[in-house]
């Protein structure tokens, strides 16, 4: 890497968690932005304008020698995004439109080299079928307080609620840094992660993926 550093422009500690798995070191900022949604903006589109917007904040541009990762995630259903819910109600709202049916996730990821100005910016999709959880289970979830700081209401990854049936993507991807999608963008700049990313992103998941030989052979 040179005299360049990593620098997460997020305090997710989903996203930390996931980062690490490169094996690269690296720091993390506060974007100090606003995620401001346009009229009749496609999700892809959402996602990849605010990734860029969150690495060219302004905390991130006054970092020397850096590679800026900026990460936002847009749960969509029918072509309309669904944002982190205001409250229990809203997160209710949200998992019961879910309930039994396939949506969108997509993911923005954008790099910036400070100084230079260099930049690139990705987009994963993964569609994800929800399973038919009943009234209670999802009154439980609701109650644990886990879905109010997750887009489309829920975690992928937690462990009491399992609502997912079944997924076609990236899983990282639903879970907030698509990895491989980032570690090809890195290694088109000259960066190698310095661990196996597949081998322990399917160890850090306990799943299976059947696609990352498609992502990382994709330029």
């Amino acid at each position: 890497m040179g005299e360049h550093h990593l620098l997460l422009a997020s305090q997710s500690p989903r996203r930390r968690e996931l980062l690490a798995l490169l094996g690269l070191p690296f720091e993390t900022i506060t974007p100090d932005v606003a995620e401001e949604t346009r009229p009749d903006e496609p999700p892809a589109a959402l996602a990849a304008r605010l990734s860029q917007v969150k690495a060219r904040s302004r905390r991130a541009a006054s970092a020397d020698h850096a590679i800026v990762v900026g990460c936002d995630t847009i749960v969509a259903f029918e072509g309309q995004p669904l944002g982190k819910p205001r409250d229990d109600d809203e997160a209710t709202e949200m998992l019961r439109l879910l309930r039994g049916q396939t949506h969108a996730v997509y993911s923005g990821i954008t790099l910036v080299e400070t100084g230079s100005g260099r930049t690139a910016t990705d987009v994963a999709e993964t569609q994800v079928t929800m399973r038919a959880y009943t009234d209670a289970e999802l009154a439980a979830y609701v109650a644990s307080g886990d879905p109010l700081d997750k887009a489309g209401a829920y975690g992928i990854q937690h462990v009491g609620f399992r609502p997912v049936a079944g997924l076609q993507g990236c899983y990282l991807n639903v879970m907030g840094l698509p990895l491989c999608h980032l570690a090809r963008r890195l290694r088109a700049w000259g960066i190698e992660a310095l661990r196996n990313v597949p081998v322990d992103c399917q160890a850090h998941t306990g799943r299976y993926c059947p696609v990352y030989e498609d992502i990382l052979s994709n330029e």
